[in-house]
């Protein structure tokens, strides 16, 4: 299973493109509150109902963790940053976009790693940082920003399904 992670003031671009192109490709995806509610306010103001809060999910199966932009203050919710940690030293899949690559900066997760990011952000990932739109580097994907919402998405399917797949739902979305 995979698992993608909502907090108030997540970029809507970034969550929404990933989820919809990952479903399109029948990859196992669950949304997951960090509110304690079911439904999550996006930054502009779209209401997305999640399909677990983040205390009902056993994490165990998890195969990647995503993080959309925006919601920032993801930091700021340890289980959550205890259960990135852990499974990144186990060496599994994390992928952030935007300004959420700050968090896994912020928790030692690049260390020894390339990552990009939204810029602004870049001293949270230290010598991290390269640049780049789309950054793969070992077990993290990173993208820099609401306008890469596809690439990253696409980049993930790869990942995890294989380029076979990638290329049909690219080739359905037109992409």
């Amino acid at each position: 299973m995979n698992y993608i992670f909502l907090d108030n003031g997540f970029e809507e671009i970034e969550a929404i493109t990933t989820i919809d192109l990952l479903r399109r490709a029948n990859i196992a995806l669950t949304t997951v509150s960090v509110t304690g509610k079911d439904v999550v306010l996006g930054a502009h103001a779209i209401p997305i109902k999640a399909d677990k809060l983040f205390a009902d999910v056993d994490y165990t199966d998890a195969e990647m963790l995503i993080l959309p932009g925006g919601a920032t203050k993801l930091i700021e919710h340890k289980p959550l940053c205890e259960l990135l940690q852990k499974h990144n030293q186990q060496e599994k899949l994390i992928a952030a976009i935007c300004a959420a690559p700050a968090v896994l900066g912020q928790l030692g997760i690049l260390q020894n790693k390339q990552a990009t990011c939204y810029p602004g952000f870049e001293h949270y990932l230290g010598e991290s940082h390269v640049g780049g739109l789309v950054v793969e580097s070992h077990n993290i994907i990173s993208a820099k920003g609401p306008g890469l919402s596809s690439d990253f998405a696409f980049c993930i399917i790869e990942k995890l399904a294989g380029n076979e797949i990638a290329d049909q739902v690219y080739d359905a979305a037109q992409y």
